[in-house]
């Protein structure tokens, strides 16, 4: 989910060098809980990455080694773990081709959203992150909200233009799986699934950085009896 890159600074970092396909995935119960899938897969940039990789530094920052990579991410995955109404946390990460795959349970999206701010509280030494002050993921029991986070936005707003352009090559997917059916939405990009419980979303990197209401969507499901 983009709501996750926060975990994932150091690849996305790298990722602008090239092809990047992102996908997140996000099923939600009727209770407000569910479960969580972020993958994002660098394979395609693997040469351009070890390249940069073999530097010290990149237009003036330091380039992160594989050490610190592992490092960081294995630290933020312990930290997941540790954070309440989250369970189930797994990551596997493939410093070979550069996949790397989250996926983590929750009982609420107000706590999924919690854990991550806190992380990236941490994350920052404690100090205040004005964009994290909003909720990007709201869901009343038959409406579900979703909206790219501030940070995100942020974030984005810092790569180069040059290096923005290249993110064109990539694919960002969005999926959100429900247990009963979607009535409605309002994206008209979306695209519903068969059975009508799962909604679909695809972009790329580089287009949502123009325009970040992309991947907005406000999905209505049906009610039940």
């Amino acid at each position: 989910m983009r709501y996750l890159r926060i975990l994932f600074v150091a690849l996305i970092t790298l990722s602008i060098t090239g092809c990047v396909e992102i996908i997140d995935d996000l099923t939600l119960n009727l209770d407000g809980s569910g479960s969580f899938k972020y993958n994002i897969n660098l394979s395609s940039s693997k040469i351009k990455i070890n390249s940069i990789l073999a530097l010290d530094s990149l237009d003036g920052k330091k380039v992160p080694s594989i050490y610190d990579i592992k490092r960081k991410i294995n630290r933020l995955n312990e930290k997941l773990k540790s954070e309440a109404g989250i369970s189930n946390v797994s990551l596997t990460a493939d410093y070979t081709n550069f996949i790397f795959k989250l996926s983590c349970d929750f009982t609420s999206l107000s706590e999924l959203q919690s854990a991550i701010k806190t992380i990236a509280l941490s994350e920052n030494n404690g100090k205040a992150i004005p964009e994290l002050d909003h909720n990007w993921l709201i869901f009343s029991g038959t409406t579900l909200n979703r909206s790219v986070p501030e940070i995100t936005i942020k974030k984005s707003k810092e790569i180069k233009n040059a290096d923005r352009l290249l993110l064109k090559e990539g694919s960002y997917t969005s999926i959100t799986r429900f247990e009963s059916e979607i009535e409605k939405f309002d994206n008209d990009k979306a695209k519903l699934s068969a059975n009508k419980k799962a909604i679909m979303l695809r972009t790329d990197p580089y287009s949502l950085t123009q325009n970040y209401n992309l991947l907005d969507n406000t999905i209505y499901l049906k009610k039940t009896e």
